[in-house]
């Protein structure tokens, strides 16, 4: 998934998997994302920041 196209733009990301295993940065990605659990979602609009976060616990979230 192209992540760049999404700049600018609000997105729905939710945690699809646990954090329990993590390291430390990782961990305060998904905070800073708004996600505190499996379940859990978030609107976020979309910058370059957002996007360095999204891609380091991609494979934990679902973008819709």
């Amino acid at each position: 998934m192209k992540l760049d196209n999404f700049l600018n733009k609000k997105i729905k990301i939710t945690q699809v998997k646990s954090g329990l295993k993590l390291n430390d940065k990782q961990n305060r990605n998904l905070i800073g994302l708004g996600l505190r659990g499996i379940g859990s979602s978030a609107e976020i609009k979309v910058d370059r920041s957002v996007l360095g976060m999204i891609k380091r616990v991609i494979h934990i979230i679902k973008i819709s």
